[in-house]
Formats: C-alpha cells, structure tokens, sequence
C-alpha cells in the first residue's frame, strides 16, 4: 500500500512539475493522473498486465472511501465566513441559480446539436426511401 501510495504522490509530483514547465492552466494532480492513467494503458497494452496493479486498486479505493474527510476544509470555510454568506447572499442565490439554468441550458443545447440526424444536402434529400412508388403506372 505504501508503495502504491508513493506511486500516486509520484504521479502528482509529475503532473505539477509539467504543469510548472509548460504553464498550463490545468491542475498538476490532474495531469498526473492523466499520465497515469496513459501508463496503466500502455502497460495494460504492451506487458500483457492486468489494468490496474492490485496494490494501486486497493489503495484508490481506499482513499476514495475516505473522500468525505475532504469536505470538512470547505465546511468549515462556509461556516467561518457565515457573516459574508448572511451580508452577500442575494448574489450568490442569484449566482449559484443562474449558473445551474446557464449550465443545463447549454448541456441541453449541445446534446441538441450533437445527437440530431443529419440531413443531405442537394438533391439527394428529394429521393424518396422506396423509389418503386414513383415509377411510371405504379400509382394507377
């Protein structure tokens, strides 16, 4: 577990480092799992090994089950600024519900754009599915 753990931190420590070298705007623990999730790929790929090492299994489910535990910072975050949220809170109601309608707004939109049938364009789209119907005397 501790080796697996360190393999984690590794990825991490990774991920910043990139992150540092190219000044990317994403998250250095991000980056680092995305490399790691490329070299469980290509070991998964190339030494014929399983997915995920059992070890690495084992200690991301464990710190998954352990993932509540990080909320409590923002929790306490909340409550310690309690006088802000009570002197501010129209904006962020007004905040927090525009974005929701703004966010859905746009999945909507975009599962729209993206899953509707395409049409041809020209001719083509006059061509009836079944051509036999439109032979001469058929409709006699």
């Amino acid at each position: 577990m501790i080796t697996a753990f360190l393999v984690l931190i590794a990825c991490e420590l990774v991920g910043e480092i990139v992150r540092q070298a190219c000044g990317l705007p994403i998250p250095g623990p991000v980056i680092g799992m995305f490399c790691l999730a490329g070299v469980l790929a290509w070991r998964k790929d190339k030494l014929d090994a399983p997915a995920i090492p059992d070890a690495l299994g084992d200690t991301a489910e464990t710190l998954i089950g352990h993932m509540g535990l990080l909320f409590i910072p923002a929790g306490v975050g909340i409550i310690s600024e309690a006088g802000l949220l009570r002197a501010e809170w129209l904006p962020i109601l007004v905040g927090l519900i525009g974005s929701t309608v703004l966010g859905l707004a746009v999945t909507g939109l975009v599962m729209h754009w993206t899953t509707r049938p395409r049409r041809q364009s020209g001719s083509a789209a006059a061509i009836p599915a079944n051509p036999e119907l439109f032979k001469p005397g058929s409709l006699s």
